[in-house]
């Protein structure tokens, strides 16, 4: 059996996470393989993938702050808000000032209602919203709360008549930075679309931890499942007679160690289980003896 743990991955260009996963199936040895927070096809950088045990963690790290390096190109309109869509407006933008770009993400910035694109993996009456859109149909997605942490300009190029804005973005889970282009681009009335994007870390995991594919085909680099809940959330020991209660899917008495997971760890220094406090009780979300 391959080794429970997390397979941080620099994913390529073109290709999409469901292509890295299937790599990672023959790299690992194993069908048990998924990963936490898509990447489109476009972007690149850090893609979780979690192998055997640690699957059970996914849904737990998708929800976490993610950062990403983007270009946003003003003056062009995409029905996909990115490079890969059909043009569907232009306008001139070489008359935007860097104040107005500045105003303009400045209202981008903090908690927000965001429309996902229509072009998105959301789900409408039971059918994605990305197959939708792409058999012609008209997709009405309602706006949902993100927070944009951060929203840093590194640099404005203008070129003929379209500006592209390099920027750094630090968010919540959910929040789209296809959109964020997109929006961008309405507020200042010349419509734009992301040219470019890199996710440079999820959570506690950035790319001083990833690997290329080919580097993994290479040499498959697994981070252990223990070393990996350590880094991503708070981290609670427990005796011998509370390692047998978690080991049967038993709560604990709380600590008040916060409101998300907690990694629970045994006498010997093994995971035994992440659990999230309710009231007085921290109760299981995943037990991994056993």
């Amino acid at each position: 059996m391959a080794e429970s743990g997390l397979i941080i991955v620099d994913k390529p260009g073109e290709w999409t996470s469901h292509d890295v996963v299937a790599k990672m199936r023959r790299v690992a040895g194993t069908r048990r393989v998924g990963h936490a927070g898509t990447l489109d096809p476009m972007a690149t950088g850090v893609l979780v993938v979690g192998v055997e045990k640690a699957t059970r963690l996914l849904g737990h790290l998708a929800l976490t702050e993610k950062v990403y390096e983007a270009t946003i190109r003003l003056g062009v309109s995409t029905n996909t808000d990115d490079a890969e869509g059909e043009t569907t407006a232009t306008a001139p933008a070489s008359e935007v000032t860097a104040a107005e770009i500045h105003k303009g993400i400045a209202a981008l910035t903090g908690e927000i209602m965001q429309v996902p694109p229509q072009v998105s993996a959301i789900k409408v009456n039971g059918q994605r919203a990305y197959k939708k859109a792409r058999a012609g149909e008209e997709v009405a997605l309602a706006a949902r709360p993100v927070t944009v942490h951060a929203f840093e300009v590194l640099g404005i190029h203008t070129h003929d008549d379209v500006v592209d804005v390099d920027a750094v973005v630090t968010c919540s889970s959910g929040t789209y930075i296809r959109a964020l282009a997109r929006d961008l681009g309405a507020a200042l009335g010349v419509g734009g679309h992301l040219t470019r994007l890199r996710r440079t870390r999820v959570g506690p995991y950035d790319l001083s931890l990833a690997r290329t594919v080919e580097q993994l085909v290479e040499e498959c680099v697994i981070l252990p499942i223990g070393e990996a809940v350590t880094a991503a959330f708070p981290r609670r020991d427990v005796t011998a007679e509370e390692a047998r209660v978690i080991g049967h899917g038993g709560r604990l008495p709380s600590l008040g160690l916060g409101t998300g997971p907690i990694g629970v760890f045994g006498p010997d220094g093994g995971l035994l289980a992440l659990v999230e406090e309710h009231g007085p009780v921290a109760k299981p979300l995943a037990v991994f003896v056993g």
